[in-house]
């Protein structure tokens, strides 16, 4: 049991860590965009000491330019605060549509880097499960990383939530290149720590191109 805690302890450090290294490389991308933006307007200082007539039109540009990456930079900030609050209690009801959302708005980044797109298939109804919502976004990631690996040459990879009776579900799906995966390293160590933590079932189907994700409805505390 030691050793499944240490790999819990190692999986959810691994993680935090990931995101939080591409969340502060997004700020920083902000940052600069702000700081070259701020080098423009410096720039305009000088013209008008020069007596060249200021352009009204440019520097409302620049400042709406300004303007939509501090929105963008508020919008970094609450992704990362949630992420942090991700862990404030261990086990307690979430939106599995709201979850599957922040990791997959967490993952952005990495999927632009390998040119994959991901979609979310809207859910009807909202499922609503009991557990525990660090280590499901941690399992939830590990999936996504590892269908981002076998997309293939779709460069796709659709998510499906779906409640079942005593369950929900979610899908990775489009996965084109799942069927040339020989490796037996998935699920590995880390992913089946956290299946037995969150008493889930994890299926890759090589004829249909998916991974099913299978979560009970409750767990308990």
């Amino acid at each position: 049991m030691d050793n499944d805690y240490d790999t819990i302890g190692e999986t959810g450090l691994l993680f935090f860590g990931k995101m939080t290294a591409s969340i502060s490389h997004e700020i920083k991308n902000v940052l600069a965009i702000i700081n070259e933006n701020a080098g423009i307007i410096e720039d305009f200082t000088f013209m008008e000491k020069k007596g060249i007539p200021l352009d009204s039109e440019r520097i409302l540009g620049v400042a709406q330019k300004v303007k939509k990456q501090i929105q963008r930079a508020d919008g970094i900030i609450k992704k990362m605060n949630g992420f942090a609050h991700s862990i404030d209690e261990p086990v307690k009801p979430v939106d599995l549509s709201k979850i599957i959302e922040f990791v997959t708005g967490l993952s952005d980044r990495f999927a632009a880097n390998r040119g994959v797109t991901i979609e979310i298939e809207p859910l009807e109804t909202s499922v609503t499960i009991t557990t525990r919502p660090f280590f499901l976004e941690n399992l939830i990631w590990l999936c996504l990383d590892f269908a981002m690996d076998v997309a293939g040459d779709g460069k796709s990879v659709k998510l499906i939530a779906r409640e079942e009776e005593n369950s929900a579900i979610i899908k990775f799906t489009k996965l084109k290149g799942l069927a040339a995966h020989h490796s037996d390293n998935f699920p590995g160590k880390q992913e089946k720590t956290l299946l037995e933590v969150l008493k889930a079932d994890l299926v890759p189907n090589q004829n249909t191109g998916e991974i099913v994700l299978i979560l009970p409805k409750e767990i308990a505390p």
